[in-house]
């Protein structure tokens, strides 16, 4: 069953807000803080990461334009490398290291939500499960009934997420308090080393946007609209940024950030005393819900694109023809979370396990432009959609910068980059079992 096109422009742009504005926001200005040790170099990190989520968005909108499809973050390396390929990069990440994600997500929500609930008494680990299970359950219930039920969800909790960032980053910037004292801690390594080392951590929290791609079946007027999302999604983004960075800095100074265990709490707890930790409460919440609902509604396409190559069982690409929910796919990863969810501990760790292919897998897609434009131009191809400036010099710096990511990775991290590697070629023999298995159900086409 075909995917039919029911999103707008505005619904891909919260989603693309959703892919990136998660947890980090909340956690990783602390960790940069520490690295760069100076203001102006904890927001000259931030400033590089949006540039290269800038340089990155730029592509991904090309290659949403030109390769609209179910799926298209697995199937347009698929297309227009190999399979195998395609298929050994995203099925660790797509069918397992996602339940575990979703489930981390919806635990953390669950614990800020927890105490707005319940008395201390019952605010148990079970309780917390159980209540992840229950927003969990309401998330999957949202989306099985439909992609637009599920847009509709997520351009509430992206909207609030944003307002509540945008409250808390203007209330610190023209709050009438001074500004903090102490605007550096001591230097401990040069100051190249430590912008390198915060670096790190601003691109991870930047990261997510690449995924929009994969409802390019999903958007009305792919073409023309995808770019417009991707592009508005991260203009977006840059601007809560920056806003709520300068609003820790105003009010906490840089060591106040740096010994910050929640950065975003301790803002709250200065501007509004103890009813912020609600406020920050509440925007965790959000986050960490519209984080699992853009989960929920893009990982079944992925399903999609790789049953359709025939790498998945065919049931993946069942399609509600009223609704466009893929309520199979929606099943299988609604059953991983919510297994997760109670048995954390035995998946948490493959997350660690798989950084080092993340920035591989997203520098192998970006590089795909490259692979559409010389086909455009062999075969002499009209295209009227979006074409990303200064090309190729643009793209090429994003996936060298990736490939040095990875690179980073193996190098301080061997051990983690090795295990991924390890589960990278696991995926050979599942992908020729698959094959094998359709050429006995049907010859290929």
């Amino acid at each position: 069953m075909a995917i039919k096109a029911k999103l707008t422009t505005f619904d891909l742009t919260m989603i693309v807000v959703s892919l990136v504005i998660g947890i980090g926001i909340f956690r990783t200005p602390a960790m940069v803080a520490s690295a760069t040790r100076t203001p102006a170099l904890f927001l000259a990190a931030w400033g590089m990461g949006g540039l290269i989520s800038l340089l990155g968005a730029l592509t991904f909108a090309e290659i949403g334009a030109r390769f609209p499809e179910p799926g298209s973050f697995y199937k347009v390396v698929a297309v227009n490398y190999n399979s195998g390929l395609a298929f050994m990069l995203n099925w660790t990440s797509v069918l397992m290291v996602n339940g575990a994600g979703g489930a981390a997500v919806a635990i953390i929500g669950a614990e800020h939500l927890t105490p707005l609930l319940l008395p201390a008494r019952l605010q148990t680990q079970t309780a917390v499960q159980l209540t992840a299970a229950g927003l969990m359950l309401i998330l999957l219930i949202l989306n099985y009934l439909g992609i637009k039920t599920g847009a509709w969800a997520q351009n509430v909790l992206s909207l609030l997420k944003i307002v509540l960032i945008g409250g808390l980053a203007l209330a610190g910037l023209f709050s009438g308090a001074p500004a903090a004292a102490g605007g550096s801690l001591p230097a401990d390594k040069a100051w190249w080393l430590g912008l390198a080392i915060g670096f790190i951590s601003v691109f991870y929290t930047y990261g997510g946007y690449q995924n929009t791609i994969n409802f390019g079946a999903d958007i009305r007027g792919a073409r023309r609209n995808m770019p417009r999302a991707i592009l508005a999604g991260i203009a977006v983004i840059i601007a809560c940024y920056f806003l709520i960075n300068g609003a820790y800095l105003k009010v906490l100074g840089l060591p106040g950030v740096a010994g910050a265990k929640l950065v975003a709490a301790e803002t709250a707890r200065v501007l509004f005393g103890p009813s912020g930790a609600l406020f920050v409460s509440l925007a965790i919440f959000l986050s960490a819900m519209g984080f699992l609902n853009v989960t929920l509604m893009q990982i079944p396409r992925a399903y999609y694109a790789m049953a359709e190559d025939r790498t998945l069982p065919p049931f993946f690409r069942r399609v509600n023809p009223r609704s466009q929910a893929q309520e199979y796919g929606l099943l299988c990863l609604g059953g991983v979370i919510l297994l997760s969810i109670f048995l954390l501990g035995t998946f948490e760790n493959i997350v660690n396990y798989v950084m080092f292919l993340d920035s591989l897998n997203i520098a192998i897609v970006a590089s795909t432009i490259f692979a559409l434009r010389r086909k455009a131009r062999r075969e002499a191809a009209p295209y009227q959609g979006y074409r990303l400036p200064l090309y190729p010099v643009l793209p090429a710096i994003f996936v060298v910068f990736l490939l040095g990511i990875s690179l980073n990775v193996l190098l301080t991290q061997t051990r983690e980059a090795l295990i991924g590697a390890l589960l990278f070629v696991s995926g050979y023999p599942v992908f020729h079992g698959m094959r094998r298995w359709y050429a006995k159900r049907s010859p290929m086409p």
